[in-house]
This record gives structure tokens, C-alpha cells and sequence, in this order.
């Protein structure tokens, strides 16, 4: 890791440990940032050693949102937009400390998962200083922690806080303060040890099952079903256990 970059990236095992650096401001999202996270996503996922990543933010907070500086400057967070709409091919777990708001929170309800610090923040305020949340937040926020309540966060601009979060199902573990990057690598690490063809396969068919029919997803599945239970990992986990050993997965 370098300190002077504002994304860093640091490798534990299958898990990439992405933290965005701008802690100055709040991680604020600018184009440097943005083009640095979407570096971090190209890593993950280029990278066949790699199962799985969290997403942190250094400093007080996860992130506050766009940088209104670089926004009035005309910056180009293209980049921003292109993970908003991608994401990852692999599992992204975010893990929140303080607040993840505006564009903060559009970014973890990119990740798939979300271990939270007691009492962090988790709004969308963009309508109290006349925009709207703009990347995602509208669209995603109602599966996460249902409709009524998707629709109070726009309205009202006002944050939930993590327990609250959770109890709606869009925070999976909530820890003590200071415990978020901790909690979410235990739950990438407990991930990258299952097969990675199988994870990444699991993941895209859960989201696939949001939006489709029955009978779409099953259409959907047919080619994960085809590339998965035809690998090498599908023949080294039975013998692994067979074996009595751990499995040596090699993503192929």
C-alpha cells in the first residue's frame, strides 16, 4: 500500500482489503477516487487468487457523498458511475464506520453485503440541498430495507442508523465501533473458502432472482450451471472430501 493514494488496496489471502483514502473529506467522492475504486474492482476481478474483497473507508466515516468542489469543477467521475451500474463480478463486502451517505450509501448498496459499526449513519439527504440521489440510491434502497421506509429516506433526507438498518435487512452484522473492517473481512474470509466459480455464480443468480420470473431465472442459470459443475473445482471438492482435507480451489 502506498499512503499517498486515495484508494488503497491491500491483499489478505483470497480477500482484496479495498479502503477508500481521502479521510481529509470524508472520502468524498471525486474523479480520482472514482478512477482508483474502479481500478480496485478491475483487480478484484482480473485476479483468479482473488475470491472476494471489502470495502472500507479510512478515517471517521465511509464516505459523505460526492465531493461538491469537484462536482461544481466539472470532474469527471465517470468511472463512479460505471461501479455504481457494474459493481464487481466478486463478492464486495462493505464495511461502514460512522455514516455512509448521499453517494457513501449508493456505494455500499453496490457491495452485496454490509457489516456496519454500532450507531453508523445510512442516508440519502441529496433532496434537502436540491438534487436527488442519483446513482442507485432511489432504485436499490427499496428491495433493501422495503418500500415505505426507502421512500420516508428520500422524502425526509433523514439517515437510519445501523441497528435500525439491520433490522430491515440491509446491514448483515452489525459490530462494536471501530469493528466494521474487522467483521467484514471474518465474513469475506468465511466466503473465499468455498469454491470461487461457485461464489461468484451464487451471487450473480441471487441478484438475477430480483426483476426476473420464475421461468427467466431458470433460463438464467443454465449457463452458470454449464461453466460451474463442469470445472476443476467441481471435481476437487468432492475429492477434497473424500480426501479429508481442504479443497485447493484454483477459480478454473
Amino acid at each position: 500500500m502506498t499512503d499517498e493514494a486515495v484508494v488503497l488496496t491491500e491483499r489478505r489471502g483470497r480477500v482484496l482489503l479495498i479502503t477508500l483514502n481521502r479521510p481529509d473529506q470524508m472520502n468524498a467522492i471525486n474523479a480520482e477516487l472514482a478512477n482508483g475504486l474502479q481500478a480496485a474492482i478491475a483487480e478484484l476481478d482480473g485476479d483468479a487468487s482473488l475470491t472476494a474483497a471489502v470495502l472500507a473507508g479510512n478515517g471517521r466515516g465511509f464516505c459523505a457523498g460526492m465531493d461538491l468542489k469537484a462536482f461544481l469543477q466539472g470532474e469527471d467521475i465517470s468511472s463512479f458511475f460505471k461501479f455504481i451500474v457494474d459493481g464487481a463480478t466478486k463478492p464486495l463486502v462493505g464495511a461502514v464506520e460512522g455514516f455512509a451517505l448521499a453517494g457513501g450509501l449508493e456505494i455500499a448498496l453496490t457491495c452485496d453485503l454490509l457489516v456496519s459499526a454500532a450507531g453508523a449513519k445510512f442516508g440519502i439527504p441529496e433532496a434537502g440541498v436540491g438534487l436527488f440521489a442519483a446513482a442507485g440510491g432511489l432504485y436499490r434502497l427499496p428491495s433493501r430495507v422495503g418500500y415505505s421506509k426507502a421512500m420516508e429516506m428520500a422524502l425526509t433526507a433523514d439517515p437510519i442508523r445501523a441497528e435500525e438498518a439491520a433490522s430491515l435487512g440491509m446491514v448483515a452484522r452489525v459490530t462494536d465501533k471501530g469493528g466494521a473492517v474487522a467483521g467484514a473481512l471474518e465474513l469475506a474470509e468465511r466466503i473465499a473458502k468455498n469454491a470461487p466459480l461457485s461464489v461468484a455464480a451464487s451471487k450473480a443468480l441471487v441478484q438475477a432472482s430480483q426483476g426476473n420470473t420464475e421461468a427467466e431465472f431458470w433460463e438464467l442459470q443454465k449457463p452458470y450451471q454449464a461453466k460451474v459443475f463442469n470445472s476443476d473445482d467441481a471435481k476437487e471438492g468432492p475429492r477434497s472430501f473424500a480426501e479429508k482435507r481442504a479443497p485447493e480451489w484454483t477459480g478454473t
